[in-house]
């Protein structure tokens, strides 16, 4: 019975995609990597972790990490390595700085001028006078009424 339980067990843990000869000597060094490919995106899976992807580069950017470690780069180090490489569009949560700030505050600017004209354009409208009606001549009433008749 132990068995199955343990069988079960080992079929529903998630099958990470690092490969056992990916794996560092060093515990800590090896949670420091995992620490950071959690963070980095496979550059061909899109929205997975390179630490989740099957993909050959996602393997290289995990060998890669995992020198820049083994070489004393810090897990800043070793990032900003890996986006000067291959640009800001690996980090699986982008940075809020320099050029991206415009990125990050462009939805809360367009959605403040919406609201802004949204405001004057009410404002505009609630002071227009009502628009005047044209009455109908004596003459018109006359021929509808004749029209309505038939």
């Amino acid at each position: 019975m132990k068995r199955l339980i343990l069988a079960l067990c080992m079929i529903a843990a998630p099958v990470f995609a690092v490969q056992p000869d990916e794996v560092l000597d060093d515990p800590e060094l090896e949670a420091r990597a995992r620490d950071i490919s959690t963070g980095l995106r496979c550059l061909v899976c899109r929205n997975e972790s390179i630490d989740d992807s099957n993909a050959e580069l996602a393997r290289d950017l995990r060998l890669l990490v995992r020198e820049r470690l083994v070489a004393g780069d810090t897990n800043e180090e070793a990032v900003d390595f890996i986006v000067d490489r291959y640009g800001e569009y690996v980090l699986l949560k982008p940075r809020t700085g320099g050029a991206n700030i415009l990125l990050w505050l462009s939805g809360p600017l367009m959605m403040g001028a919406g609201l802004v004209m949204a405001g004057l354009y009410l404002r505009r409208r609630a002071g227009m006078p009502e628009p005047q009606v044209a009455r109908l001549s004596e003459a018109e009433e006359a021929r509808l009424r004749e029209i309505l008749k038939d």
